[in-house]
Parts: structure tokens; C-alpha cells; sequence
């Protein structure tokens, strides 16, 4: 369900699938060929959510923020199953693994790969290029050429299936 919050409309680009399960409300826009995944709920009724190009968010994961805190999620970022973010910055071509909570001001960096369950406190940034996990989340180690691999190929393959199933099911959009 695409919806309406005070005369705002989210702004959907054409390629991007969209679940026919998910609820996206209000000030949200979401790029070419992203996905967003089903029973996930965008809320863009506090503030704007941006989602950029080519970025998934996967099943059960719920969007939303604070007042004139906004949610930006950059381009090529994989956002795993049942994950919440809530005004916070998530950097180009980061993971975030299943079952996160990302908080208010905290920030993803680049490449950075957020290990699943972790929880990344208000205001907490994890730099670039690394590997953060735990709750609250600290930073394991830097990524290596495996994890980079591992991380294109998981992004890859959700922009992947999401063009196929926009084109082929009646699924979504």
C-alpha cells in the first residue's frame, strides 16, 4: 500500500519493485531499482526517508524517524530481514544484517557491514570499511577483498531479483 500524510506522497522511481504488502506512508523517495521487500513499512510521517539507487530492503523491516531528523539510506546499501532504522545515515554499499536496530543520528559508513542482531546506539558511527557487530555494536575488525566480494554479491543479487519479480509476478509494483 502507497499512501498519502498531509498532501505528501512518497515519490517511487518507475524501476524500483515494490511488495505489494509493504506500506509506504508520506515524505519517502526511493530510487531506481531498489526493492523494497514484502510486509516491510516505510513511514515518511515525522520526517523524509531517502533511499537511494540499487538499495534493498528485505522482508519485515520497518523505516521510520524523529521530528527534522531524517532517514538517508545512500546508494547500493542491502539492508537485511526484520531490520529497523530510525533517523539515521547509512552510507553507500553498506550491509546491514538481520534483525538490526539502527537509532537516532547514528551513522553507517561506506562499505561498513553491520553484523546481524547488532544494535547501534544514538549517535554512534562506525567508520568505513568495517566490520561493527554486538549489542551495542562495536567495531570487529576491517573488511577484507572475501567480504567486499560477499557484499557485491548479496546487492547484486537483490537488485537482480527484484527486476525479475517487478517484471515477471504480479507481486509488486
Amino acid at each position: 500500500m502507497i499512501g498519502e500524510y498531509k498532501d505528501t506522497k512518497p515519490n517511487i522511481h518507475d524501476t524500483a519493485f515494490i511488495a505489494k504488502d509493504a506500506v509506504i506512508v508520506g515524505d519517502v523517495t526511493i530510487d531506481e531499482q531498489s526493492c523494497i521487500w514484502f510486509h516491510t513499512v516505510i513511514r515518511g510521517d515525522v520526517a523524509p526517508t531517502r533511499i537511494g539507487k540499487r538499495v534493498s530492503i528485505q522482508d519485515l523491516s520497518m523505516l521510520h524517524q524523529s521530528p527534522d531528523n531524517p532517514l538517508i539510506i545512500e546508494d547500493d546499501v542491502t539492508v537485511g530481514h526484520q531490520v529497523t532504522l530510525h533517523s539515521a545515515i547509512i552510507r553507500k554499499n553498506a550491509l546491514i544484517g538481520m534483525g538490526s536496530i539502527i537509532l537516532d543520528g547514528a551513522e553507517v559508513g561506506e562499505n561498513a557491514f553491520i553484523g546481524a542482531g547488532s544494535l547501534i546506539p544514538p549517535g554512534k558511527k562506525i567508520p568505513a570499511n568495517t566490520l561493527a557487530f554486538g549489542r551495542p555494536a562495536k567495531v570487529i575488525r576491517d573488511l577484507n577483498k572475501a567480504d567486499y566480494a560477499e557484499m557485491e554479491r548479496i546487492r547484486k543479487s537483490y537488485v537482480e531479483k527484484g527486476q525479475y519479480y517487478k517484471k515477471n509476478t504480479e507481486l509488486g509494483s
